[in-house]
């Protein structure tokens, strides 16, 4: 009874799961695929929701660095339209013939004997799409997206005409938008946006109870440091890919995503551990048998 402890102890991995970012994590920044993003998303600012078209750079880069999405922080001050409408304009257009198929990854993801998860706060019909281009639909387990965490209703709809814009009153979008960006970085008046996404922990937590994730074995690869610091202080193991230079905070840096085993050869170790620990097992016990 004490071997069979000591075999099933050591036969456990380290982790059980790896939880992956999509866009700039999956595939290089390089791509270019998320400059074209960014204009799109401007474009819908200036066109759709009829900002001021000085404003709309800054207040774009400034909601996607404290919100984790644009979107989300658009919601935040104020803005109030139709989710599916936003995704259509914003990835509808992208070019994503310049995502190429990706082998390599495609091998190293299917030689890990881990569950696999992708966590994206992109919507469904991007991410397919993405997923696909680079040959990788059938080597995860589960996606969780955006639409996984803020399900579809028609609260988003634009109403009739009257003194409001999109919803909300004219001067409360704007005083909204103004008091942010007043103090775009300073957390404590920043206003609460009811969309579910990284980097905050609520994304988190709701992701570890839909694919029952225990974070104390999961290993999660992002190319955002504040989605990585969310991430450590909820006890993941991270890794951030895109760059070589280590965050404090961060477990592992990775120039690229084809990187994975030689940083982290113990994904695979722990397989070959438990092969050898099986292996060895049955050996000693013949040996006793015939002593």
């Amino acid at each position: 009874m004490e071997n069979e402890d000591q075999y099933l102890h050591a036969s456990k991995p380290k982790f059980d799961c790896l939880l992956f970012d999509l866009d700039d994590t999956l595939y290089p920044l390089s791509s270019g695929l998320s400059v074209q993003v960014t204009k799109n998303i401007q474009e819908y600012m200036l066109l759709k929701l009829g900002i001021e078209e000085k404003k709309v750079p800054e207040l774009c880069f400034s909601l996607y660095k404290d919100y984790g999405t644009t979107m989300a922080g658009l919601r935040a001050v104020g803005y109030n339209f139709d989710y599916d409408d936003f995704h259509g304009f914003v990835h509808g257009r992208l070019p994503y013939n310049l995502l190429k198929p990706d082998p390599v990854l495609r091998g190293l993801l299917l030689s890990l004997p881990i569950r696999k998860v992708v966590f994206t706060n992109s919507d469904k019909a991007h991410t397919a799409r993405v997923l696909s281009r680079l040959g990788l639909e059938d080597c995860f387990e589960r996606i969780i997206c955006f639409e996984t965490l803020n399900p579809t209703n028609k609260e988003n709809v634009p109403v009739e005409e009257d003194d409001t814009e999109l919803g909300v009153p004219r001067s409360s979008i704007i005083s909204g938008t103004n008091e942010y960006m007043s103090e775009p970085n300073d957390s404590s008046v920043l206003p609460r946006t009811p969309v579910i996404c990284k980097p905050f922990e609520e994304s988190f937590e709701e992701v570890f109870k839909i694919a029952n994730i225990n974070p104390q074995r999961t290993v999660f690869f992002d190319d955002s440091i504040r989605n990585l610091q969310t991430a450590n202080r909820l006890d993941l193991h991270t890794v951030m890919v895109g760059s070589s230079h280590r965050i404090e905070g961060v477990g592992h840096a990775l120039e690229s995503i084809h990187n994975i085993r030689e940083a982290l050869p113990e994904l695979w170790e722990a397989e070959e551990k438990s092969e050898n620990i099986v292996y060895s097992g049955k050996v000693a016990i013949e040996t006793y048998v015939r002593a």
